[in-house]
Formats: structure tokens, sequence, C-alpha cells
């Protein structure tokens, strides 16, 4: 299958890129100010931003057209489609989670109160009968068929990032430099890891096999999620890292950082797959040397190099074109 990778910037334009090369493909163009969420639905034929402008936007992520505009008494921090792609659920600064029939976007949306502050993630949860929502420090379960409050729990500091893994029905959860994974039928806890510095956000592999979280140090951290051992730390990015997410296969994580930047880091290193191929030369005598990996830089660089061998350069800048 075909993955995508979907990143929202403050500079207001989210970006389309092919998830296993990090090839750009568009730019979703019509906000006026930072997004700071986004999402695909499930095949990805539809996108989803949240941004500043006090709008949400939803958009053919193949044409890469507007489709509908909700506007929001706030920033809008979150948006998140239903697995059948007929509503949206957003978060904001506004306090209020709004669920929204893409059908009737002109409608008003279901809302729901109980937030104390801003929120910063809203999620569909347990084949989207429930919610599962963050603010400053409260992380709250929601039933949508209520639209009451299940569970609500307290966190030391301030939550920084939300996942929810819907195999295990596990939400992972950072605050400080907690690591924390949560039943996200009951809120309980799991488990908790600590990192060495404050974690922006954590990513849990498919398989449950491994973690990888990424802050203000701007080093990303690959922790073994049985164990709680530091398997690795990768240093490329030169800002704090404020999102990492696991790609659907598993085989390589995604990061986003400050410094403007993507990067893709393989889950194990010296698989051919995507931009990543091992490479076995041959020796004089007909033997085999050893496999030498060619790594891939981030996509921006990708580009650049091919733009450098090429006299037509391929973009001049950061492109700017639709979908």
């Amino acid at each position: 299958y075909v993955t995508f990778l979907l990143s929202e910037c403050t500079d207001g334009k989210p970006m389309l890129r092919q998830g296993d090369t990090g090839d750009w493909i568009g730019t979703f163009l019509g906000h006026k100010g930072a997004v700071w969420g986004a999402t695909l639905n499930k095949d990805a034929t539809k996108a989803a931003t949240a941004a500043a402008d006090f709008t949400a936007k939803v958009w053919d992520a193949v044409s890469g057209d507007e489709l509908i505009t909700l506007a929001h008494k706030h920033i809008v921090k979150s948006v998140d489609f239903t697995e059948d792609s007929n509503y949206l659920l957003t978060g904001g600064q506004d306090k209020l989670l709004r669920i929204y029939d893409l059908s009737k976007p002109e409608a008003e949306p279901q809302m729901i109160s109980g937030h104390t502050s801003g929120i910063k993630k809203a999620l569909w949860s347990s084949d989207d009968k429930q919610i599962l929502s963050a603010d400053d420090k409260t992380v709250r379960l929601w039933d949508r068929t209520t639209a009451t409050e299940i569970k609500a729990i307290n966190v030391a500091m301030s939550v920084s990032s939300m996942e929810y893994v819907p195999e295990g029905e596990i939400l992972v959860i950072t605050y400080g430099r907690t690591i924390a994974f949560h039943s996200a039928d009951t809120l309980e806890q799991i488990k908790s890891f600590e990192a060495p510095a404050t974690v922006n956000s954590a990513s849990l592999h498919p398989e449950k096999e491994c973690l990888v979280a990424g802050g203000e140090d701007f080093k990303l951290y690959k922790y073994d999620y049985n164990t709680g051992e530091e398997l690795e730390s990768c240093k490329g990015h030169f800002g704090p890292i404020h999102c990492v997410r696991f790609s659907p296969d598993g085989e390589l994580y995604a990061s986003g950082s400050e410094d403007g930047t993507l990067r893709l880091w393989q889950t194990t290193v010296g698989k051919t797959y995507g931009l990543w191929k091992c490479v076995i030369p041959e020796e004089e005598g007909g033997e085999l040397a050893k496999p030498r990996v060619s790594l891939p830089g981030t996509a921006e660089e990708e580009l650049e190099d091919l733009a450098s061998e090429n006299s037509d350069s391929i973009y001049s800048s950061t492109p700017e074109v639709k979908a």
C-alpha cells in the first residue's frame, strides 16, 4: 500500500509528501495563520487542518482543493476524522470539542464542554464511540453518544502530545520528560518512561516493540517498549523536535522540527526501503564485499542533491503549488 506524510507548519502552508521517500506532492494553500494540527482520513482522499486563523479546513487530498471551511471562535489546535470520514472532531483555545457532520457543514456542530483550558489534542477512539482529549494538565475520556465525561486524569506538567493506538487501545501521552502509556478505555496507566530532556512528542511502533520520542534537546530517542531500555539516540535536527510518528508499516518514523525540516529515519538500518538502498558491491575476483548502506538525508536535501545534478533545477525554492 501507499503511505503519505502530512505536515503542519507555522507558515500556514501544510504539505503532503510521499510517505516512504519524503517526495513533495503538494501544498495546501488557504490558511491565513499558523497551522497547528493536520490529519488525513483513512484512505488519504481528504485532509483536515487546524489553524490560528480561527478555522479548521477540509481539503481534497488528491486535487489540493479546499472543500470546507469551519469557522471557530478561537485558535484551532486539533482535527480528527471518524473512520468513515463523515465527521470531523475539532478542539482548540475556546475549550470546546466540536463534532461536525461533513455532509452538512453549514449546520451547527455538536459541542462538548468541560475542559478548563485550551484543548491541545482531540482524538476519536474505540471505533469512534469515544473521544480522548487533552488540555493543559488534564486528559479526558468522553462518550460520544451522550456527550458526557467518562473519566478525567490530571498529569503533573503540561501535556505536549497524545497518540492513540487502536490495536490494544493504548494512549501515548507526553508531558515534561515523561512518556506515559495509558489504557484508552479507562485512562489507567500501563507504564511510563523518563527521557533525558523535555519531550514534545512520542510514537509507539505498530508492533509495540519500541517507541521513539523527541523534544527540546534536538535528539530522537528510541526505547524498548517492554523494558524501557534506551536503544539509541539520533542527532540530526538543529532545533527542538515537535512531532514524531511511525509509518503504518513501522519501517520508518518521521520527525518535524522547529529548524523547518522533516526528517525520515529508518527503524531498522540496513534494509532497502524508500530512498534507502542496501548496496552490495562486487570486488575483483568475484567476491562480494561487505554490504554498504546508502542513507538519504532529509527530503529537502534529496531535492537539493537532485537539483544540483541537473542544469534545470527541479524547484528553485520551496514549491508553492497546490497538490
